[in-house]
């Protein structure tokens, strides 16, 4: 048996999951692999950014430490492991596949059965499917922290209402703005949700450039776009 070592010191990150999944979804599933295969699912749609987050296949191969850990699963090779996971996730309902072209070739890409996912698939079916970003690997992105972690770790408490403000701007705005927003916030030392959403307004209304830093004559520091015309404390 493999020893786990524990959890290193300092606040680790955190992989936000539903409810229903430990309530319903977990007393279902009697696979090892499937359960594996599920609860890397959930993990790797949080690494991705935009409002409709899958999992490419080659994602879930592509990860040495799933793949490993699947080798000899019901005397199955990792492949043949990770393949009937796969078919049994989305037979049960916890995963919705699609195939997709990306990179020039069509990938076969899964979604977690809830809205964003369900809405994602009737978009394929119907041909309006766009694919914004190049294709990487699961593996290379967790080294991105998600923005509530990022919230959390530089700003202050993750409360429910700060929660649903950084979902509504995730999905307002555009990739990577409200990370940008929040190390500006920081920069600036003002750690305060109202000042991060100042910062989003005033590029979205004047559009997002590089930002300066230099002192001001009262010993504030100025930021570009004069978003220091806002009073937020």
């Amino acid at each position: 048996m493999q020893q786990f070592d524990g959890f290193p010191p300092g606040k680790p990150r955190t992989v936000a999951l539903p409810a229903l999944l430990f309530v319903d979804l977990l007393p279902m599933i009697d696979d090892l692999a499937e359960l594996k295969v599920t609860l890397f699912a959930f993990y790797a749609v949080q690494q991705r950014q935009g409002k409709y987050r899958y999992v490419r296949e080659a994602d879930f191969r592509d990860n040495t430490a799933l793949m490993a850990s699947l080798t000899g699963v019901a005397n199955s090779s990792a492949e043949e492991s990770l393949r009937m996971a796969l078919a049994r996730a989305c037979a049960r309902g916890t995963l919705l596949f699609a195939e997709v072209p990306l990179n020039g070739a069509r990938q076969a890409v899964y979604f977690i059965n809830a809205e964003p996912g369900r809405v994602a698939i009737k978009q394929i079916a119907a041909g309006k499917w766009r694919h914004g970003e190049q294709p990487q690997t699961v593996e290379l992105m967790p080294e991105r922290p998600n923005i509530y972690q990022l919230y959390e770790e530089n700003i202050g408490a993750l409360t429910g209402i700060i929660a649903d403000h950084l979902k509504d701007a995730e999905a307002d705005y555009p990739p990577g703005w409200v990370e940008d927003a929040i190390r500006l916030a920081v920069t600036h030392e003002k750690r305060s949700w109202r000042y991060i959403q100042a910062i989003l307004e005033r590029w979205r209304k004047e559009g997002k450039r590089e930002t300066t830093q230099k002192p001001a004559a009262d010993g504030r520091r100025a930021i570009a776009g004069n978003l220091e015309d806002f009073i937020i404390e």
